[in-house]
């Protein structure tokens, strides 16, 4: 029987083959070499000028390309990509045979979160140009990724208490064996209490901690994560990002990494949306989570057309169809009608409700009516028909969320694409390529590195299968050759007036000499002359 054999290690080749030639023209490690040579990375904030004492430092464009490499291809740990630089044939030929180590690597990662976040946008730069972005119709959600930090080592002021609870119960054990011992025994006891104390007194600092911060939690391997609810009421301490992801090829435009849950976080996307797209002429759509007054009246003043799923109602009266759902408000009286036909009115005041942790308080109005007293319905409207009455409220942001209400009502299939625009990176991201959880510790700019090499990675291979390869080459090389051309002429002038004639610099740079030179180099580089 024949088999394939493979060709003897030691056999000298008479045609020698470079390492160009072991990587095939289409593969994608050589889209990520020109990407990353297009970018201005001393714009971007990556720290380009080192000191000449010492070794010399590894080019920032080396180890993005191994990050976003390393990323596209499952591989994020430190060690684990420096291992890779030493036996995978494309990371040779990437980074050109150089082999940083795992320190290296890892700090370039934990130095660079407001530059990776950069080169991000630098991704949407791309799709833009290639009118991949639709800017008529977002979606905006959040996902929680799991922190390197335990809810064992997560604290809040129930927990401590609970604990100093079983302390004291423990030293009080101990006290009351203490007085029946005797010898090693009573050795033994005292080490015990006096464990039992130091355990207190530790518990007591992370208490004063929460007290002088003024957070809910305190956490101790990663500060800055949150224990959050990640589904049904399974939690986990995490980190909760925000995501804007554009309808038309469902790719991300924006993400931020927040410790909070989703309220409060509408707005401040909303403009960073409205910056990106440079327009507010978009639709926008986002899961009840983000049902805040407060948020919907952001979107108003930014003129911005959302769509908020309307949550359940918190409470409801004993019969249904009394809920305030049923009570229509008539804004020139300021007045609310019962579905019996009473109007309920307020007496103008406002009152400060407290709307918990995260939610900021809101000023509402009360409305009431005497009619509830001796209304035959009265039982069924309110549990209160022989006190008060009914009393209804109405918030500072209530026409914000009425108006929401209709447009949900008016554009149920338009808001059914949410989940299948949103949940698409979320489901590559996380499911596919198994990122579940935050690679980093100590706090969210860490953790916003990880997260920003995720959108780089996943906005690239997107990118990549939605366009044609050999396309988006061309595109970058021309960048590449712009960059470089630009650079070059600038410094050969530099370099010969610089003596002297530092004044005569901006001078001597003939534009529109320079404009010809590009728009040759332009027209060779679309017609494949590269």
């Amino acid at each position: 029987m024949k088999f394939i054999n493979g060709t003897n290690r030691h056999q000298v080749e008479i045609y020698s083959r470079s390492l160009d030639d072991t990587i095939e023209k289409d593969n994608e490690v050589r889209i990520i070499d020109l990407f990353v040579d297009s970018l201005k990375l001393n714009e971007f904030g990556f720290e380009m000028e080192f000191v000449d004492n010492g070794r010399p430092a590894y080019h920032p464009a080396d180890l993005l390309k191994l990050f976003i490499y390393g990323y596209m291809n499952k591989i994020r740990s430190s060690r684990d990509l420096e291992k890779e630089c030493k036996r995978n044939i494309e990371l040779i030929w990437l980074l050109k045979g150089l082999q940083p180590d795992h320190n290296t690597i890892s700090n370039f990662r934990k130095d660079n979160s407001k530059a990776i976040k950069n080169v991000f946008r630098g991704t949407v730069k791309i799709a833009k140009h290639f009118n991949l972005i639709g800017g008529t119709l977002i979606a905006g959600d959040s996902t929680k990724l799991r922190a390197q930090n335990s809810k064992k080592n997560n604290y809040n002021q129930d927990k401590i208490d609970r604990h100093i609870v079983y302390i004291d119960h423990k030293i009080e054990e101990y006290s009351n064996m203490l007085a029946n011992a005797d010898g090693d025994r009573k050795t033994e006891i005292e080490n015990e209490i006096i464990k039992q104390n130091q355990r207190k007194q530790a518990y007591k600092a992370i208490e004063q901690q929460i007290v002088e911060t003024g957070q809910a939690q305190v956490s101790k391997s990663d500060p800055e994560s949150r224990q959050m609810i990640t589904r049904n009421n399974i939690t986990e301490v995490a980190y909760n990002v925000q995501t804007t992801v554009d309808a038309k090829h469902c790719l991300p435009i924006d993400y931020k990494v927040t410790n909070n849950n989703d309220s409060k976080a509408m707005g401040d996307m909303l403009r960073r949306a409205k910056s990106i797209l440079r327009t507010n002429e978009f639709t926008a759509l986002y899961d009840k989570g983000y049902h805040t007054g407060s948020e919907m009246k952001i979107a108003h003043e930014l003129n911005i057309t959302t769509l908020v799923a309307v949550p359940d109602v918190a409470s409801n009266a004993p019969d249904t169809k009394y809920n305030i759902a049923n009570f229509s408000y008539n804004e020139q009286t300021n007045t609310y009608t019962c579905p019996e036909g009473h109007i309920l009115s307020s007496n103008g005041s406002w009152y400060v409700k407290n709307r918990g942790n995260y939610r900021a308080n809101v000023r509402v109005q009360q409305y009431k009516t005497t009619a509830c007293k001796n209304c035959a319905k009265g039982s069924l409207c309110t549990k209160n028909a022989k006190g008060n009455g009914r009393v209804l409220e109405r918030s500072e942001f209530a026409k914000y969320i009425e108006n929401n209400k209709l447009r949900i009502e008016h554009n149920k299939g338009l808001y059914k694409k949410r989940q299948s625009i949103v949940e698409h990176p979320y489901g590559t991201i996380k499911r596919q390529w198994g990122f579940s959880y935050i690679l980093t510790k100590k706090g969210k700019d860490r953790a916003s590195s990880d997260v920003g090499f995720m959108f780089v990675a996943y906005n690239l291979r997107r990118i990549m299968n939605i366009l044609d390869c050999e396309l988006l080459k061309k595109y970058l090389k021309m960048l590449c050759l712009l960059f470089w051309q630009k650079y070059g002429m600038i410094r050969s002038i530099f370099n010969r007036y610089a003596s002297n004639k530092l004044s005569e610099y901006f001078h001597l740079i003939n534009f529109v000499s320079f404009g010809k030179r590009l728009i040759f180099c332009l027209n060779i580089t679309l017609n494949g002359g590269f």
